[in-house]
């Protein structure tokens, strides 16, 4: 295949049929299994990621309030033991502001270098999803992992920055408007759906860049974008809530109770962020099933970056 096929639109029953090779997809490509997977990935490079994410923001704002706003995003988000499990690294990093220049530094090259492995099992995952064989070499694959990463680990950084500095400078503006405690509720609504569509838009990125085929363009909000994140909300909201009312991860595990919850948090947000995958695969093979493209039924006829056979 050396042209991407023609794609049409989707209908009703086009929907309903994505929506079926989607839940029969959830079992043949195991996603539970490769989320299992990122999970040991995201814990090697999330704490790497902190220390660059605090202290860049650390060289500009205030570190109580840096600990106090990034605690609160994950207590927000997820169970209450997730963000006493942030609390402790993230404290000792804005603590010590003077070395805030350094860990910088050290932070983003660690980062970088331990993240990229997550986004290399994320290839492989969504190569198995699309159905299609890796064939780009190790001398173009690794560079395009180690820039996704630091493309991810920035955004992340800049969205930290927003939601600390964001939320007195909406106050500020209020005030001078005569409107302050209704600035900050504003502020307190929507900055969640900003926040939404930049993940969503960082899932963008890693969809498009990582599966080793050549998808008809980049979108910055994609169906299974959003499907991601509206998942890994729900699923916080539903484990916070069993956590708080009916776990006993506690009794069961003991002192280790809170990294458990924060382990099985994780794996449901990379569950949440595999099905978004899932979700676009199904898509673009029902519409090219709509258009009539041979074979799509059988697998996606999308044209491969570089073929698996390929010299290097």
């Amino acid at each position: 295949m050396s042209e991407a096929p023609r794609r049409g639109r989707l209908g009703r029953s086009g929907w309903i049929d994505v929506g079926k090779r989607v839940v029969k997809g959830f079992g043949e490509d195991a996603i539970t299994d490769r989320a299992a997977a990122l999970t040991y990935y995201a814990v090697l490079s999330i704490f790497p990621a902190l220390i660059a994410i605090v202290s860049l923001v650390g060289l500009f704002g205030d570190p109580e309030r840096t600990t106090q706003a990034l605690t609160d995003i994950v207590r927000d988000l997820g169970p209450d033991t997730a963000a006493d499990t942030f609390a402790g690294p993230i404290e000792q990093v804005t603590d010590n502001r003077g070395a805030a220049g350094i860990l910088l530094v050290v932070g983003i090259g660690t980062a970088i270098w331990t993240a990229s492995g997550y986004v290399g099992a994320f290839t492989r995952a969504a190569n198995a999803i699309y159905q299609v064989e890796e064939g780009r070499p190790f001398w173009k694959l690794r560079p395009l992992q180690l820039t996704v990463t630091l493309a991810m680990v920035t955004m992340l950084a800049l969205l930290v920055v927003a939601l600390v500095l964001t939320g007195p400078l909406a106050r500020a503006v209020g005030d001078a408007v005569g409107v302050g405690d209704t600035a900050v509720t504003v502020w307190g609504i929507a900055k969640w759906p900003a926040l939404a569509l930049v993940v969503a838009a960082m899932f963008a990125v890693l969809y498009y860049v990582s599966p080793n085929v050549k998808l008809p363009r980049l979108r910055w909000i994609t169906p299974g974008g959003l499907l991601a994140v509206a998942i890994w909300l729900l699923a916080s909201a539903a484990f916070a809530f069993y956590v708080a009312n009916f776990g006993s991860y506690d009794r069961t595990y003991g002192t280790l109770g809170g990294v458990v919850t924060f382990l099985v948090w994780l794996w449901l947000g990379n569950i949440a962020v595999l099905l978004g995958v899932e979700l676009n695969a199904e898509l673009e093979r029902g519409r090219e099933i709509e258009s009539g493209v041979f074979g799509a039924e059988v697998s996606i006829q999308l044209p491969p970056r570089e073929p698996a056979d390929s010299e290097p």
